[in-house]
């Protein structure tokens, strides 16, 4: 019998699991996504999959949530600001047993899943990726994925490995751990410093790693979040300057997901990233005013879109 998974939300990040889980003949995969001209292209063509791993995957997409079966695996991959409303149209799918794991950017999407399912997974995954065409997305950086439950959900761990599973069966590399803090952390503080200061510069992540007054300002702001984390009892999963520079030795151009969102003038995720470390700050009793600074000038830039008058 076929395992039936829904992924939520299909951009780049949801796009790549998507493609890779539906090369396993034992697994049946859903996708949903409000983008129609997506959707379409899927169902008409198949998923194209370039760049890092070259292939096309066969899926069923749809942009009406009511045509997808109940589903006993959920990833959500949409932006972290689409969480709510993504979910809230998508809970009937997972029943009272389905195990959803957010594999979005931050903190918070997770508390925001369990308000509606009955199982949450923390996901953390470094693949990059954009959209070249409808149907069709570039695979920048490869990377591992972490899984581990959502404490509060009581997620039994067997979940977490099943699941796990069938992703490292589909050729994506991910990690299952018992405690899946320390990995989201870790790559929340790196979130944190390089997206907001390539958003504010329009640097992709090599340039603004490589300029010494920007790369400065990552370690700084870094050495913020690492105090947080450290207050909370959270201890990280690999050091985020390696991540910095992992990224930056990587093949391409690649644009923070915060700069792709300003240059299409679109709501950014800086609330889970940068306001997450804030919010923590305070409850913890950590100072945190380059956060705080990188926070008010995103929510600043995104005010110039609109009417500020």
């Amino acid at each position: 019998m076929s395992v039936k998974v829904c992924i939520v939300g299909c951009g780049a990040i949801g796009s790549l699991f998507a493609a890779h889980l539906a090369r396993l003949e034992d697994v049946e995969v859903h996708a949903y996504d409000v983008y129609q001209e997506h959707v379409r292209a899927i169902n008409e063509r198949g998923l194209r999959i370039s760049g890092a791993a070259d292939f096309t995957a066969h899926l069923h997409a749809t942009s009406d949530a009511s045509q997808i079966p109940c589903c006993g695996f959920g990833i959500v991959a949409t932006k972290s600001t689409h969480t709510r409303p993504a979910i809230e149209q998508t809970k009937h799918i997972f029943g009272p047993t389905g195990a959803v794991c957010s594999v979005q950017n931050g903190v918070g999407n997770e508390e925001i899943l369990a308000q509606h399912v009955q199982y949450v997974i923390r996901g953390t995954t470094f693949p990059a990726g954009h959209l070249i065409e409808p149907g069709h997305v570039g695979f920048d950086i490869s990377g591992d994925t972490w899984m581990g439950p959502f404490e509060p959900t009581n997620t039994p761990y067997d979940l977490v490995e099943q699941l796990s599973a069938l992703l490292n069966r589909s050729g994506m590399r991910v990690i299952p751990l018992k405690d899946a803090r320390g990995a989201q952390w870790t790559k929340l503080i790196f979130n944190a410093s390089t997206n907001p200061v390539g958003a504010l510069t329009l640097l992709h992540h090599r340039a603004a790693t490589r300029l010494s007054s920007t790369g400065m300002l990552f370690n700084d702001l870094i050495a913020e979040g690492e105090a947080v984390a450290k207050a909370l009892g959270i201890e990280l999963h690999g050091d985020p300057r390696a991540l910095v520079e992992k990224g930056a030795n990587a093949a391409g151009k690649h644009n923070a997901s915060m700069l792709q969102d300003v240059l299409a003038k679109r709501q950014t995720e800086v609330d889970f990233m940068n306001g997450a470390i804030v919010e923590w700050g305070k409850k913890t009793g950590v100072p945190t005013p380059l956060n705080r600074a990188m926070w008010q000038l995103i929510k600043g830039l995104e005010h110039s879109w609109t009417d500020p008058a």
